[in-house]
Order: C-alpha cells, then structure tokens, then sequence
C-alpha cells in the first residue's frame, strides 16, 4: 500500500463544497458527473468522468494538488502530483 504523501498530509481543515455544482459548466451550461473540491482555493469543478475534466484542468492551470469528492457520503482526498489517496473521517 502506498503512503499517503505530504500533500495530503498537510491538510489541516477540510474545505467542503458551498454548492454542488460544477463552477465551469455552470458557465457554459455543461453537465458533469461527480464533483471534487479543491483543498487550496476551495472551488468546486467536476471529475475526469466528466465531459469536461474541469478539475484535473484547474490542477494542471493552478498548480493546487489535492481534492475531496464532493459527493454526498463519500470522504476522501486525491493528490494529483503524487497520485495519493486517503480516507478521511
């Protein structure tokens, strides 16, 4: 099992969604499949299941590597510079 990386690690307070919508494809009138919340900023955009990957660009653009599933009943963290993975209570 791979140990959870510094990144990860170093989030103090989980930062939860204000909504559950897609900033990005609110704007285009876009559709998505799940949401992540990044720990940096705190916005919201959807997966890479989406059309759009709007996350995965926000990291890629931002530089800010982790998110939690914003999904209702789901509690985890993704890194994406280090390809971690952690559960969170």
């Amino acid at each position: 099992m791979k140990e959870i990386c510094q990144h990860i690690n170093e989030i103090g307070v989980i930062k939860l969604p204000a909504e559950l919508v897609c900033e990005e494809c609110m704007k285009t009138n876009g559709t998505w499949v799940h949401l992540r919340t990044c720990q940096t900023c705190g916005t919201t955009l959807c997966c890479d299941s989406s059309p759009s990957k709007h996350m995965t660009r926000h990291f890629h653009h931002s530089g800010h590597p982790v998110v939690i599933s914003a999904e209702p009943g789901e509690k985890w963290l993704w890194c994406y510079q280090d390809e971690s993975f952690a559960a969170y209570e």
